[in-house]
């Protein structure tokens, strides 16, 4: 089991940047996909980016790609999300993720464990 614990959200101005954080509790992080999902108020929750156990491959949802980096430490038990040239369409509160499973998935239903969401708010 793991406990994850996101970090970092705030307000932006449009075009700024943002990096949040995920902190993951246990022994076996370097065991899960990693992924962070977002939902903007009366919108269903939706896929950001994921990154595999050992880093080495990662994807974006379209609406990201080239603005957000995901990225993960497993020697820290962290994963991070940079956010660069932040639109007000990104306003959402953002959750962490982790899969036991270990493909990699763009559902939410395939994530056991969720952190208690950071807000992220870009204002125009």
């Amino acid at each position: 089991q793991v406990q994850l614990v996101e970090s970092g959200g705030g307000l932006v101005q449009a075009g700024g940047s943002l990096r949040l954080s995920c902190a993951a509790s246990g022994r076996t992080f370097s065991s899960y996909v990693m992924a962070w999902f977002r939902q903007a108020p009366g919108k269903e929750r939706e896929f950001v980016a994921f990154i595999t156990r050992s880093g080495g491959s990662r994807d974006y949802a379209d609406s990201v790609k080239g603005r957000f980096t995901i990225s993960r430490d497993n020697a820290k038990n962290m994963v991070s999300l940079q956010m660069n040239s932040l639109k007000p369409e990104d306003t959402a509160v953002y959750y962490c993720a982790a899969d036991s499973g270990g493909l990699g998935y763009r559902t939410a239903i395939k994530y056991d464990y969720w952190g208690q969401g950071t807000q992220v708010t870009v204002a125009s």
